[in-house]
């Protein structure tokens, strides 16, 4: 494995194995941006690799050992297995060696102030959301993004200030690797079940990742989400809090949707109004998540509350988070990342309050760690879709079915809501749906699997 700091490998070219995805292009993109030698591959073009194009960072397309020869430091993703070629002629040949998660560290550790937005659901959409309100700021801070961003065209902002604005993912514990400054929870969840015993021990992951805060930094909580409010007992910096109108630091009021389903509310910040913040986007969930970056982007940066709030109207929501994928016989068809079953009940909460005859949910449930560890809150999140249709499940990264089955899903979900039909492939749920939607529904597909891939067959005749 690899040792020392980044300066050490600055002479040396850095090879990233997985350079296609999201993470690993956008710290591609940041190293080279700071002067180090940086290569690598993957198995397939990516919207990520056009990125790395237009910087004029070298990939290939395939794995193969030759890539790796001559390099100072390989860096590979949670993705890449030990049987892979490059990881496989790295690990004989004694080449230093990194997990993704912990180059993320080590490139935090390089800037005065790094600000990460934790939590187990909203924080691709938070950290856009406060990158769109810190664009052209003098800060200049770099961004680092778990997904596809319009306005940054990928996954991160290279900026030349001292600030370091990322994601901090709890999964596999990866966030332990960073070094906080400011952190925002957004909230706390059972999630990733597959690496964590039970959700007290994610909870106690996240008492140690704020733990690692600087003292004068700022904790920012959600007042709504009980888990996260209990942190504030284990607190290092400055607790703020927001979204529990009355009783936290920073709330809305007079919250209105418009005939699309878009948000707007006033933002109040110590019982005082200071603005309206207004989206064109769906869903009572990302106004919240607007409210948060906002009042982060002041408290950490100072922004202008006004200014943060106006820029809110130009926010297009990341790649897989309600994306209009298309329209075929006057039904428009969506998608969106939820798998867990708060994002899935949040997502549907969303869609129900844009215009349309029938809502159909199609959930790809990804892992059978999944399907087993919260099979009793699948079965109540699915009540706002008219109907929801289920494949087999997508396996993830598990190796076992647990014995567990999308019938076992289905039946759940028709305890509470009545309005599941388990059909095995896409190729059948596209029939069924060519034979009975109609002019007017509009579909949406759920899951962090392939489902988005799976959905253009919907598409075609």
């Amino acid at each position: 494995m690899a040792t020392g700091t980044l300066s050490d490998y600055q002479n040396k070219r850095i090879h990233f194995i997985g350079i296609g995805g999201c993470s690993m292009s956008g710290l591609a993109q940041i190293l080279a941006s700071r002067g180090f030698e940086v290569t690598g591959s993957d198995v397939r073009e990516s919207a990520f690799t056009e990125q790395l194009k237009k910087r004029d960072i070298p990939y290939y397309i395939g794995h193969d050992e030759k890539h790796v020869h001559g390099a100072g430091m390989v860096v590979y993703s949670a993705a890449i297995k030990p049987y892979n070629p490059e990881y496989a002629y790295a690990a004989a040949h004694d080449i230093p060696m990194l997990e993704r998660s912990k180059l993320l560290g080590l490139l935090s550790g390089e800037y005065d102030s790094v600000v990460c937005i934790a939590g187990c659901h909203g924080k691709t959409t938070i950290t856009s959301m406060l990158a769109l309100i810190m664009q052209g700021t003098e800060e200049d801070a770099t961004v680092h993004v778990g997904g596809m961003v319009e306005f940054l065209e990928g996954g991160v902002k290279l900026g030349n200030g001292n600030a370091f604005i990322t994601e901090a993912c709890e999964y596999v514990r990866s966030f332990l690797t960073l070094h906080p400054s400011h952190i925002l929870v957004n909230n706390i969840d059972d999630d990733h079940l597959d690496c964590y015993r039970d959700i007290d021990d994610i909870f106690n992951t996240f008492v140690e990742f704020i733990q690692k805060q600087d003292e004068n930094g700022i904790l920012m909580l959600n007042a709504s989400d009980e888990l996260a409010m209990r942190l504030k007992n284990h607190a290092k910096g400055r607790v703020i809090t927001y979204n529990q109108p009355d009783e936290s630091d920073w709330y809305l009021d007079n919250v209105m949707f418009d005939e699309l389903g878009c948000g707007a509310g006033d933002v109040i910040h110590k019982g005082k109004n200071l603005t309206t913040v207004k989206l064109t986007v769906p869903g009572l969930h990302n106004l919240k998540n607007a409210l948060a970056a906002i009042a982060f982007a002041n408290e950490v940066f100072g922004a202008n509350v006004k200014k943060a709030a106006a820029a809110m109207k130009d926010y297009k929501l990341a790649g897989r988070r309600f994306e209009l994928i298309g329209e075929r016989n006057g039904v428009r068809m969506f998608h969106d990342y939820a798998h867990h079953p708060s994002e899935i009940a949040a997502c549907l909460e969303a869609a129900k309050l844009v215009p349309h005859k029938k809502l159909w949910a199609i959930f790809q449930c990804n892992s059978y760690t999944r399907a087993r560890t919260l099979l009793d809150k699948y079965a109540t999140c699915f009540h706002d879709a008219d109907e929801v249709l289920m494949p087999d499940i997508y396996p993830g990264r598990d190796t076992d079915t647990q014995g567990i089955h999308s019938l076992d899903v289905v039946a759940a979900i028709n305890k509470c809501s009545y309005n599941c039909l388990y059909i095995p492939t896409f190729e059948e749920i596209k029939e069924y749906l060519h034979k009975n939607w109609t002019p007017g529904d509009i579909v949406i597909t759920l899951g962090s699997g392939d489902v988005n891939r799976q959905q253009m067959i919907f598409l075609r005749d």
